[in-house]
């Protein structure tokens, strides 16, 4: 509360024009600061009450933390559901968990889920929609500042404190008008959606580079035309093109084994630990410091393969593209002779070898597999000039999923950005035309 009283006592005549102070700071004028409890009324629940039968089948939700909404628990017989009675959500009730409220577990039911069941720890809001814009509170619900009073008064145990329904209430809120409610929740829900058609192509991308690695290790570089007239034969490792060979990992690859502590190092040399490697990905993306770390580190060259060898199941290999150490939790690989370092690393990335040096892992809380256990591995080994072509296909793909993980990022960023700046009124939208949106209507996806 400082923080708010310090804010509201600074001086008008430092704000812009059109704008007021408030408890929540500098607003524009026609906006005005409510409690929660001017746009929701609760819900009585004996009107929602439901007793429970055996061999009848419910649904019943669950809250998402930090107002990342609402989802189905699980379908379950009566018999197993632990109480007597269990209370009806309808579409568009406002749910809040009392245990969990601290953390913004709290959203809207979608239409899909309406008639799902929760229990007296999740009370029921309905919004008073000739006030407020369904979308523009959910999204002005989503900032982290609206939940974390909460955790100031939050009554019972440690990990078991609940939040009241006049608690949660009390929290106030910017409202602007509500047209400009609605042209607000538009622009960041079109913001969304972009990102939301982004991480589609994303995962499509994904399952291209899966199914293209499993043609190019089987046919090679071949057109899909011409896959039927490729000569196979049969291996160890399965179908390959008869020209192709099969060897051993540790044929084609060294193991580095140079060690250096990161006090004999230049502090800026560059430090990869497994917390800067991305399951699946190829590249490095990030890393740290040597004068970050201590203890004894792996030492890397440019064209090495950094493989990640605790829980192989997380998929970690990456090329590295400058020098630098690494943790000893990373095997270091030198490809030889005519193994390409975008061959190799791909190899890695196949399901038959995460498969593999998951099957070779010791230790039951931290699962290894080693250099020992994955040098006998068996890979394809076609001649030079079609693992260059394998691996330029596929770093066309890598490439593209780049691209496609930078443009979400930045849509995450000005997500982040204009939902600040919309609801403190910095940037306004209040003349915004919206296409589709009928009177007194909150949903702008119609």
């Amino acid at each position: 509360m400082v923080d708010i009283d310090k804010r509201a006592n600074n001086s008008d005549a430092d704000l812009p024009a059109g704008f007021k102070m408030t408890e929540l700071g500098p607003l524009p004028e026609e906006w005005k600061v409510v409690h929660l409890s001017e746009v929701f009324v609760p819900v009585d629940k004996k009107e929602r009450l439901v007793r429970i039968q055996a061999g009848k089948v419910y649904k019943t939700l669950t809250v998402k933390l930090y107002a990342k909404g609402i989802t189905l628990r699980e379908e379950i017989d009566g018999a197993k559901i632990g109480t007597a009675v269990l209370y009806r959500t309808e579409p568009n009730d406002f749910v809040f968990s009392k245990i969990d409220a601290r953390n913004g577990a709290w959203g809207f039911v979608p239409d899909e889920l309406g008639g799902s069941l929760v229990s007296g720890d999740f009370p029921i809001l309905q919004l008073i929609d000739t006030l407020a814009d369904r979308d523009f509170i959910a999204l002005c619900l989503s900032r982290p500042n609206t939940w974390e009073p909460l955790r100031d008064i939050a009554v019972g145990t440690t990990n078991r404190r609940r939040v009241q329904v006049q608690e949660l209430l009390r929290i106030s809120i910017p409202l602007p008008p509500l047209p400009e409610q609605r042209a607000i929740a538009h622009v960041l829900r079109t913001v969304q959606r972009a990102k939301e058609a982004t991480e589609r192509v994303i995962q499509a991308t994904r399952e291209l580079k899966k199914s293209l690695m499993r043609y190019l290790f089987t046919y090679g570089p071949v057109p899909m035309e011409e896959a039927e007239r490729v000569p196979l034969k049969e291996t160890e490792i399965g179908l390959v093109p008869e020209h192709w060979e099969v060897v051993r990992l540790g044929e084609v690859v060294q193991l580095r084994t140079e060690v250096v502590k990161p006090s004999e190092v230049s502090d800026d040399v560059r430090y990869i630990g497994l917390e800067h490697i991305d399951s699946g990905e190829s590249q490095v993306k990030r890393w740290g410091c040597a004068r970050d770390v201590q203890s004894t580190k792996n030492k890397f060259y440019p064209g090495d393969v950094l493989y990640g060898k605790l829980r192989p199941y997380l998929d970690k290999a990456v090329l590295a593209e400058f020098e630098g150490i690494c943790s000893t939790d990373i095997l270091v690989f030198k490809p030889l002779g005519q193994l390409e370092p975008l061959y190799l690393v791909n190899l890695l990335h196949t399901p038959r070898f995460i498969e593999y040096a998951s099957a070779t892992t010791t230790g039951v809380n931290r699962p290894r597999t080693s250099w020992k256990a994955i040098e006998n591995f068996a890979i394809p080994f076609p001649p030079s000039g079609e693992k260059d072509d394998i691996a330029r296909i596929l770093q066309a793909v890598n490439k593209k999923l780049q691209a496609e993980e930078a443009r979400k990022q930045a849509l995450e960023e000005l997500f982040k950005t204009l939902l600040h700046n919309l609801m403190t009124g910095e940037i306004r939208v209040k003349d915004v035309v919206l296409p589709n949106v009928g009177e007194g209507k909150g949903d702008i996806t119609n």
